[in-house]
């Protein structure tokens, strides 16, 4: 049976995790046990459900109680659901540019690379992508096309970063995904070792002269491939490009030099998820 409690006390510690602690302060780095991350509207908060992510509270307006998130909160036992109108939500910092939903939840222990893909054929790396509306889009076509898994370096932001999740639209639920090593002097050497153990050969999304084209047949006929993506703006290393078995280039016109990395990894995606 759902706790409804009318806000009333905007210091309440039990909103801190909606108004006042930012994303490094939910992850909780020190005890990852411990962290929480914010899922955002019924369909972010149900797929979040589904894998398995235990609710701690809820916070909506009062109009979505028996309207739309109804079966979320049917579905959350009984943890507190904070609720107000929306004039009076909004003087909590931010609420004005969600969904009116939301829902704080217990993070769970990362699996290892090694776990995820185990059965996997192909799969995805990211290297240092910080943006976490990048990050959410690039998980969004990962589960759309074909990918298994999801792998980041250290550098990467992390995907339940509450935009990151919205933007995926709660594929960061339905994907595995981890993080390839612990410290940013796990990648790339390290990194690459593991992947070469897993069986994987790794394929560099990059613009260099010596690029094979996406639809090259070898590229196509690789049973267990990592495709590599690298951060906005710079790209990928040259470490990690001369580490990687294939560089890749997607052809373009119009004089066109290169497409935003999540653009990119959808077209990746599609040509070598097949």
């Amino acid at each position: 049976m759902a706790r409804i409690i009318e806000i009333s006390d905007f210091s309440d510690p039990q909103l801190d995790v909606y108004a006042r602690l930012t994303e490094a302060q939910l992850l909780n780095r020190h005890c990852l046990a411990e962290g929480l991350f914010i899922a955002e509207s019924p369909l972010v908060i149900g797929r979040a459900l589904d894998a398995g992510y235990e609710p701690v509270s809820l916070l909506m307006e009062r109009k979505h109680i028996e309207g739309q998130a109804a079966e979320i909160i049917a579905r959350c036992g009984d943890v507190p659901v904070y609720t107000a109108p929306f004039d009076v939500l909004t003087q909590l910092t931010g609420f004005q540019l969600t969904r009116g939903t939301l829902c704080a939840m217990r993070r769970k222990p990362l699996p290892t690379a090694e776990e995820i893909c185990q059965t996997a054929r192909r799969i995805v790396l990211l290297e240092n992508v910080m943006n976490p509306t990048n990050v959410g889009a690039i998980f969004r076509s990962a589960a759309a096309l074909n990918m298994d898994a999801v792998l980041l370096t250290p550098g990467c932001s992390n995907p339940l970063y509450r935009r990151s999740a919205r933007v995926s639209m709660g594929t960061v639920f339905q994907i595995p995904w981890t993080y390839l090593g612990e410290e940013m002097a796990d990648w790339p050497e390290k990194g690459m070792a593991r992947l070469k153990d897993m069986g994987f050969k790794t394929a560099a999304m990059a613009l260099e002269q010596d690029s094979v084209s996406i639809d090259a047949p070898q590229l196509m006929a690789e049973e267990k491939l990592c495709i590599v993506l690298g951060t906005e703006g710079d790209g990928l290393a040259a470490s990690t490009i001369a580490g990687c078995d294939y560089t890749v280039m997607i052809p373009m016109s119009h004089g066109v030099d290169s497409l935003n990395v999540a653009a990119a990894s959808a077209v990746a995606f599609w040509q070598l998820g097949r």
